[in-house]
């Protein structure tokens, strides 16, 4: 971890980066379905995933019909990629 002038970059091999996604996405048709157990496992599932990619959670906001996370992703992994992982 590289710090410049008060902010965190991180680095691999190649660069040196500090790429944060504002990813927001919801349920078909809107619907009110992440609430109780279900808000509390997709938590999880998000955590454990971010963490298999090497990817940082930022902020995580569940609301019953849509989620807000910020995520800081490796650039040569790709936002697509783990997003496509997410959601899956």
């Amino acid at each position: 971890m590289i710090y410049k002038s008060g902010m965190k970059y991180k680095n691999n091999n190649n660069v040196v980066y500090s790429c944060k996604y504002h990813v927001i996405w919801c349920p078909k048709y809107r619907r009110q379905v992440l609430t109780g157990a279900v808000a509390e496992r997709l938590k999880d599932l998000i955590h454990q995933v971010a963490s298999e990619r090497q990817s940082e959670v930022i902020e995580l906001e569940i609301m019953p019909d849509h989620v807000h996370l910020l995520i800081e992703v490796d650039p040569q992994y790709g936002i697509h990629r783990l997003v496509k992982q997410l959601k899956g």
